[in-house]
């Protein structure tokens, strides 16, 4: 047997529910994947045509852009350990019906307040939905299925971030009905209707297992205080100029994080159940894992954010254009993901430290072929196809791996984990590289491309430490 169900089936007659189809399962809980990260990058090409009109400030829309990423990553601990508590399905459909609703209302929206505070609410609708996502392929697979299973996970990751540029770009520009910026929004609620009538007849139901473990309140308050302090900062920092608030913010973080974990461990020694299992960190190179997603989510959205400011502002391409030029690396990361497990055995090993080698001379190849100021030609788009190739490598296995021997009563604690680390991941990464870039004088495209060289030596610098950190065995 390849696949398993967390509940199984019961004799005819004693609840709605049929068996669990493994591969309609998956088709469900992966679109609502690929819809709520869309809605990461999508927005970021909408953003000037909403500035237009509904007369946002500049704060304002950073908070449009934004305010569904701090939500998002605040939650998504508190999302996973709602869904173990609660059941996975029930979370499931509740944080899509949340989600689906807030997606109506933005695209309702008539003012910027309006719009942040339902942006907002679509992020806690994210967060609660997400979680369970993992869980639920967790819970419904085993062996080789549950690889493949994390593979197409994989894909989807890839695949919405690339199609979100292209998307947004694709909408706004059609300006449907005279809509301009708001069918980037109105687009979720039909895809969210569908997931919510298919849902009910594809998930398992939740068993009573799913509420026996309690609900550490003090661990999830300390925790979404300290993730606020993190990521509010990483997000409105650059654009302020890294303002002494937001230094203190981070500090601030960092106080609460080891207030967190040493909580966390009283909580443990007495016998209580603290937010994350201690066995999940036990697992086998769980925790370089983590350093591993971390430092490719990091090197993935620093470089689509830099590259995305390189081609629309230095070089005054269309956002499709932009978008597009994302495509082979995005279409060879969801297909290396899909198949990488068929590679020669001998090959296994060296697939983690050389894809992060990979990507590093991908990445400081696309800086190369970007930097006399032109738009790279044949070369730019190689060496982005490497960079997503190397990302695959580098990711791909790691994830699977960290989750392959996580056993199912612990996948809302290793869904929660991961899903966060990848996040906050992705807004370091942001914040970091597109610092390093915003920093250089950009009034030209030779100068813009000047920046990008400097940020690409960075972004390279980085995945070798990912190298050499997947040269380093877990303990066993």
């Amino acid at each position: 047997m390849t696949t398993t169900t967390a509940h199984p089936s019961k004799p005819p007659g004693t609840d709605n529910h049929p068996a669990v189809r493994p591969g309609r399962l998956l088709a469900v809980v992966l679109a609502a994947q690929f819809m709520a990260l869309l809605d990461v990058f999508i927005v970021n090409v909408a953003a000037p045509t909403v500035r237009t009109e509904l007369g946002a400030s500049g704060a304002g829309l950073q908070l449009v852009v934004a305010g569904y990423t701090i939500a998002y990553a605040v939650l998504l601990i508190t999302g996973a350990r709602l869904g173990h508590r609660f059941g996975h399905r029930r979370m499931y459909l509740a944080g899509l019906a949340l989600f689906t609703v807030a997606s109506l209302a933005c695209g309702l929206a008539q003012s910027t307040g309006q719009l942040i505070g339902f942006r907002l609410a679509q992020g806690a609708g994210a967060a609660v939905m997400i979680p369970q996502v993992l869980s639920l392929i967790q819970r419904t697979f085993a062996g080789e299925a549950r690889a493949r299973a994390l593979g197409v996970y994989a894909a989807v990751l890839a695949g919405g971030a690339a199609a979100g540029q292209v998307l947004g770009g694709v909408l706004v520009s059609a300006d449907l009905f005279g809509a301009t910026w708001r069918p980037v929004f109105l687009v979720n609620v039909p895809v969210g209707i569908a997931l919510l009538v298919l849902g009910p007849r594809v998930l398992p139901a939740d068993g009573p297992s799913s509420r026996t473990r309690g609900f550490d309140l003090p661990g999830l308050l300390l925790l979404a205080g300290a993730v606020s302090l993190f990521t509010v900062p990483l997000v409105l920092g650059q654009e302020q100029d890294w303002p002494l608030w937001a230094w203190l913010s981070l500090a601030a973080s960092a106080v609460l994080l080891a207030l967190f974990a040493s909580y966390e461990k009283r909580l443990a020694r007495r016998g209580g159940a603290p937010l994350i299992a201690p066995q999940v960190l036990r697992v086998p190179g769980m925790g370089l894992a983590v350093v591993r997603i971390a430092l490719v989510m990091a090197g993935n959205a620093g470089l689509m954010f830099v590259l995305a400011l390189h081609l629309q502002g230095g070089l005054g391409q269309s956002a499709l254009r932009t978008g597009l030029t994302f495509a082979p690396g995005a279409v060879l990361f969801g297909v290396i993901g899909l198949t990488w497990r068929k590679w020669p055995a001998a090959l296994q090993r060296a697939l983690v430290p050389g894809g992060f080698a990979l990507t590093a001379a991908g990445t400081l190849a696309l800086g190369l072929a970007l930097r006399d100021g032109g738009s790279g030609g044949v070369g730019l788009w190689a060496a982005f196809a490497a960079g997503g190739a190397g990302m695959s490598l580098a990711y791909s296995p790691t994830f699977t791996r960290a989750l392959a021997t996580v056993r199912p009563e612990d996948a809302a604690d290793a869904s929660g984990l991961l899903t966060t680390v990848l996040q906050l991941g992705q807004l370091s990464g942001v914040a970091v590289f597109g610092t390093v870039f915003l920093s250089r004088p950009l009034g030209g495209a030779q100068e813009s491309a000047d920046a990008l060289l400097i940020t690409a030596y960075a972004l390279a610098g980085a995945a070798l430490i990912g190298a050499v950190s997947g040269l380093v065995r877990a303990r066993r």
